[in-house]
């Protein structure tokens, strides 16, 4: 009546089915597959994970067989989960592997009994993990909406989120819901899948590969199965890493409000909605990891799909009251081997917590976004800063610094207000930082304001200045052309030039 279409009626047969005493033991269910559009609908049936090896490849290696597999039957057989390859105790002998006849395609997906470690323990019709994983391999796509009207112990969901996909559920037991929540609480994205997974041609190709496709004896049968093994368990480590990134890129596409990689992992608040997101998808892993996965999948440009509509715009002149500060935090925790780079730095919210905490010691009042964007600022164009004071370099005393004073005899009235470079130092041969800044008063009396920071590095204080216009050479060319000459101990390491 609401105009769905059947394609497929499935028999979902298992053996071990509940024992009846006056008729024949019940042993299948149906499975009834429904589309609302006859011509617009997913089915993917060209992914090798949704085709099987026919018994022409996987038992007698015929090479008639089709190198691309073959869809599953509308017959489903299933085995208990605990079963192996080898065990001979079945009702019927073509349950057997080895048994199968060349015309045959049978594909094992255990029924969830009582004793398996898969059951969740709160609902008495539990459907198996691999049969679920099936149909939703092949009828959706990664980060389509899965619904599940009936949840139950909420197997579809779990599934679902394991292979990467949005889900929904409802039940009218408040007590299945609960348990329900609780299970996929415990569930990350790209997690295997219970029970005994049935062969698929992604697999099997993988095995083609190193020749591992037929069955010795002894040694040679030990051997194989090692190397099977080892084959699922790769494709299972691909499939998660797969899948996390999936999950990752999600995570970014509803939180980053039309911002850059950037801004949502240096943005407190930004990055908390992030991580927020990544814990609601089920995405394995912490903060630390997801904003270091997001860097690496900038990278790769998988999220260049995404678009950005904001930017994220600190002039020179607007982070010139704290840009030195933000560089003394970066080094600080790079030397005292707090983190390696400033990526290590702003991914990990602890460590981005110690850096604005430093920063804000050399010049506070301002916002953590602010001290961890001047960073990046610094960061961005510390590549051109080096190659032009690398040409700057190439002319002996450009720079005349003034006397070298100590800090507290410098008088203020002494400064205008102007451009200019300044150089703080404990000795005439070690250099604390070089600066450069648009107002050489105000940052010579921003020093004198936090100087009991300062004197944590170095009790005597000493400070030279130029008035000069650096803006000629380019933002951070001469303050680079100090500090590759000099080798102040707080200045960036990026601002060395060769």
């Amino acid at each position: 009546k609401v105009g769905f279409h059947c394609r497929s009626w499935v028999i979902w047969y298992y053996t071990f089915g509940v024992n009846c005493a006056n008729k024949f033991t019940r042993s299948h269910a149906h499975l009834f597959y429904f589309v609302k559009d006859k011509s617009s609908f997913t089915f993917r049936d060209e992914d090798l994970d949704n085709r099987v090896p026919s018994a022409r490849e996987l038992v007698y290696n015929d090479k008639r067989a089709n190198p691309k597999g073959r869809l599953p039957d509308d017959t489903w057989i299933i085995k208990p989960a605990d079963m192996q390859d080898d065990d001979t105790f079945v009702l019927r002998p073509q349950e057997i592997p080895e048994s199968f006849a060349a015309s045959e395609d049978t594909w094992y997906i255990p029924r969830v009994a009582g004793t398996f470690k898969e059951r969740a323990g709160f609902h008495g019709c539990q459907m198996p993990e691999q049969l679920l994983g099936r149909i939703i391999r092949m009828c959706s796509n990664e980060s389509d909406l899965v619904l599940d009207p009936f949840s139950g112990s909420a197997t579809t969901l779990a599934v679902a989120k394991k292979l990467g996909r949005q889900h929904i559920g409802f039940d009218l037991s408040k007590e299945y819901v609960s348990q329900g929540r609780k299970r996929l609480k415990l569930i990350k994205i790209g997690d295997r899948l219970n029970g005994s997974p049935e062969p698929s041609k992604s697999a099997r190709n993988s095995l083609v590969e190193r020749g591992l496709t037929k069955k010795g004896k002894s040694k040679a049968s030990v051997e194989n199965d090692r190397h099977v093994t080892n084959v699922h368990e790769k494709r299972y480590a691909e499939a998660q890493k797969r899948l996390t990134e999936t999950g990752i890129i999600e995570a970014f596409r509803v939180s980053h409000d039309g911002f850059s990689t950037d801004r949502v992992v240096a943005d407190p608040d930004l990055n908390q909605a992030f991580s927020d997101s990544c814990k609601k998808l089920g995405v394995m892993g912490a903060p630390v990891f997801w904003n270091k996965m997001l860097f690496r999948l900038r990278k790769a440009r998988k999220l260049s799909d995404i678009e950005t509509t904001n930017r994220t715009t600190f002039s020179w002149k607007a982070v010139d009251e704290y840009l030195f500060a933000s560089e003394i935090a970066w080094q600080k925790l790079l030397s005292d081997q707090v983190a390696s780079t400033l990526d290590d730095i702003l991914c990990d919210p602890n460590i981005a917590a110690k850096f604005d905490d430093i920063a804000a010691r050399f010049s506070p009042g301002f916002k953590p976004l602010q001290y961890r964007w001047a960073a990046l600022k610094l960061r961005k164009q510390a590549s051109l800063a080096r190659t032009r004071a690398a040409v700057l370099r190439g002319t002996k005393n450009l720079v005349k610094l003034g006397k070298m004073t100590l800090l507290d005899e410098l008088s203020l009235e002494d400064l205008g207000g102007n451009k200019g470079l300044y150089l703080v130092s404990q000795s005439q041969k070690k250099q604390l930082y070089a600066g450069e800044t648009i107002n050489l008063r105000n940052k010579v009396q921003a020093i004198k304001n936090q100087v009991a920071d300062w004197r944590k590095f170095s009790e005597t204080l000493y400070i030279q200045t130029a008035q000069m216009d650096y803006e000629n050479a380019g933002n951070l060319a001469w303050q680079s052309y100090l500090v590759t000459k000099k080798q102040p101990r707080l200045n960036s390491h990026e601002l060395l030039a060769a």
